[in-house]
């Protein structure tokens, strides 16, 4: 336990330390977890509205940008990727009322603007711009939802990277919006009945007043029927669980309109509860009834893939830890009758689809796509051949069609979407983009290697064609590991240029991830979440051994839950790597529950409140390990001061942590914060490039370029 109180004994900053690191106060602040004492001293700056951590901030940024700007690589970086990622993006195209929707990226728009074609032939127009809606391209295009009639698009806006949605619906007659407006909506879909009259929607309560809004603590959420052209106060209460607050709600439309399926989460464990209302006449729906609670345990994964008339399709992992497909007859519902059409296999099923009266089936084989179609009585019909090994990034279609949109990426082929008709089988390429690289020059090679106790783990490595193994090319080395996330291969510009400067790109599929299905992902969860570190560590390891790079040529990087991977690593292995991108990283594992969304996280991580999770989260809490007297890599933290995701005081606080205990670290211990933005997502280009530029530019000056 004497991790516990580790903070208590930081060495205080230094006059005049090398990094001239703002000096961030001290506090008494102490906490008893089921009887130890536990000293938070930066507890303060988790209020990042204060005057206290404003200042803080600047000072901080201004320290790192100073080192930064005098980088002699930067400007060379950011030339080149501004270069690489100005060529046109598409997103699948999403057909409703005849009407073909997607969005589309010239190159260099901060955000994508949303097209429509009004068959395949035509050509596109633009519907919403989302750049014309900030200076500083800022506000982002988060959902898009058009009616079945294709008369109206529901469409949802988030500014500053914040998860804060709010809706409207676009006339696509008339090119104006309609006096609909729905606010306060996190984690929620859009989804219009039949009639196109109205959709539903999840949300929470408006937050309270005083306080921060954008970090104020989620609970509540309800699901709404709202009706067009009135305003959201009248919307009709659906569903909510006011006797489980903490319950996540969502809903969907089938396709035929008839069902209202109604998912019933518990923070982000990915089994959950699956209930319906039964609309009856979609032309006419029932939108408020009585709620059928047709699975009501939480002990599988349940996602309705489409129906026929009261048969579900339903691909679940009950008693198939690697998925199966299962056929439920509403008339019928005892599990007895359930029927497997398709049954579990080796490979993972990660994703499957009702389309044209096919089942498409994606698997996963080593974290390698693989997709196959499937009559409805779940006949093996063919496998759709693929370009290559690499990751179907998504597929579309409707039930009743037979025209299966999906794309294709790997580390060196940029996302391309295809066109595959069910009925004759033949595939073709739909949008292929151009990027300013030769693909042939590099290649990917997946290995396996063992972790610290024996386990197998998949690793992806790519580089240059022919290089040798002799340790004198920068790895660069990244992951995840965990909430049964995969870790596939996927085209990056930034990586692009990482494999341009002599580097090494590596992706380990570590545990906690959903590579190998339930087993894989629960290995790295809660008691067991040293599995993440060890197996994150053992692919450093490797990259050494084998030949790829040394320790003081890698790099670790990781995001969100992959943040506090290095965060982990680093306090553990110091050695491993010469430098350390930790990016929106849950930092602070004793108090991550108590801000936003946190609590959700319980799943996978546990929680303080646990007396045996808490002393196990210590263990391995970045803020509470951070040690002194042993020699750090270069580490530049990365967060934003609106993430609403992973509140930006895990970073304050682990940053501070790390320059007060080691002053005079060799090599520099940065903290860059992004203003105006948020987790990620929907971060405008021009912020991903300037902060993509000082990272590589940072990583190299401590590990130099290979040698192409």
């Amino acid at each position: 336990m004497a991790r516990f109180t580790l903070l208590a004994a930081l060495v205080p900053v230094l006059a005049g330390a090398a990094w001239n690191y703002p000096e961030a106060r001290k506090s008494g602040q102490t906490d008893d977890y089921h009887g130890t004492k536990v000293a938070d001293p930066f507890r303060w700056l988790e209020d990042v509205d204060s005057a206290g951590t404003k200042s803080w901030v600047e000072a901080e940024n201004q320290v790192t940008f100073d080192f930064l700007k005098n980088l002699p690589q930067r400007d060379a970086i950011k030339q080149r990727l501004l270069e690489l990622i100005n060529y046109p993006r598409f997103s699948l195209p999403t057909k409703e009322g005849g009407r073909y929707f997607y969005t589309h990226n010239t190159g260099l728009q901060n955000q994508a603007p949303l097209f429509v074609k009004d068959s395949l032939a035509a050509e596109g127009r633009m519907l919403l711009d989302p750049n014309t809606l900030s200076k500083d391209g800022t506000v982002a295009l988060t959902a898009t939802a058009p009616s079945p009639d294709g008369k109206w698009l529901g469409y949802g806006l988030a500014t500053a990277g914040s998860d804060w949605n709010e809706y409207s619906v676009l006339d696509l007659a008339t090119g104006k919006d309609t006096v609909d407006v729905i606010k306060w909506v996190k984690f929620s879909g859009f989804s219009w009945t039949k009639d196109g009259k109205g959709f539903f929607y999840s949300r929470y309560p408006e937050p309270r007043r005083e306080g921060n809004q954008v970090f104020s603590d989620l609970a509540n959420q309800k699901i709404y029927y709202h009706r067009l052209g009135t305003t959201q106060v009248d919307d009709l209460l659906v569903y909510e669980r006011p006797d489980e607050p903490k319950w996540g709600l969502g809903a969907g439309v089938t396709e035929d309109g008839r069902y209202l399926f109604i998912y019933v989460a518990q923070g982000t464990d990915p089994r959950h509860r699956l209930y319906y209302l039964d609309l009856q006449d979609p032309q006419h729906p029932q939108v408020q009834g009585t709620v059928v609670k047709l699975i009501d345990v939480l002990e599988a994964q349940y996602a309705v893939l489409g129906n026929t008339g009261p048969v579900l399709y339903v691909n679940t992992d009950l008693a198939a830890p690697r998925h199966r497909v299962l056929a439920i007859d509403l008339a019928q519902p005892d599990r007895a009758n359930w029927r497997t059409l398709v049954p579990e296999s080796k490979d993972v099923i990660e994703a499957a689809g009702y389309i044209g009266g096919h089942f498409v089936v994606n698997y996963l084989t080593d974290a390698r796509s693989r997709l196959v179609v499937f009559d409805r009585e779940g006949t093996h019909l063919r496998d759709i051949e693929l370009p290559g090994v690499g990751t179907v990034g998504g597929f579309v279609g409707r039930e009743g069609e037979p025209e299966l949109f999906f794309s294709y990426t790997s580390f060196v082929y940029p996302t391309t979407n295809f066109r595959h008709d069910l009925t004759t089988g033949q595939t073709e390429v739909f949008q292929a983009p151009k990027v300013a690289f030769d693909p042939s020059i590099y290649e990917t090679k997946q290995v396996f290697y063992q972790s610290k106790d024996g386990t197998r783990v998949p690793m992806f490595i790519t580089a240059r064609k022919g290089i040798k193994l002799d340790g004198s090319h920068p790895a660069l080395l990244y992951a995840y590991g965990g909430f049964n996330i995969s870790m596939k291969p996927a085209f990056s510009t930034s990586n692009l240029a990482w494999l341009e400067l002599g580097g090494i790109y590596a992706q380990p599929s570590i545990r906690g991830g959903g590579e190998y299905g339930v087993d894989w992902h629960l290995a790295g969860t809660r008691d067991r979440k040293q599995n993440v570190f060890d197996d994150f560590i053992a692919a450093g390891d490797y990259l050494v051994q084998e030949g790829y790079s040394t320790h003081n040529k890698l790099v670790i990087s990781g995001g969100s839950n992959g943040g506090l991977l290095i965060g982990a690593v680093v306090n553990q292995r110091p050695d491993l790597a010469r430098v350390a991108f930790p990016a929106v990283g849950v930092m602070d594992m004793l108090r991550f529950q108590k801000f936003t969304i946190g609590w959700a996280w319980a799943s996978d991580y546990g929680s303080s409140d646990e007396p045996t999770m808490a002393k196990y989260l210590a263990g391995y809490s970045p803020v509470h390990n951070v040690r002194t007297g042993v020699e750090y890599p270069a580490m530049m933290i990365t967060t934003g001061d609106h993430d609403d995701r992973v509140h930006p005081g895990h970073s304050f606080k682990y940053a501070a942590a790390l320059q007060a205990a080691n002053p005079l670290n060799p090599s520099p211990l940065f903290i860059r914060i992004e203003t105006n933005a948020g987790h990620g997502a929907g971060k405008p280009i021009a912020k991903q490039i300037e902060e993509t530029a000082d990272k590589f530019a940072f990583a190299l000056h401590f590990v130099g370029t290979g040698a192409n």
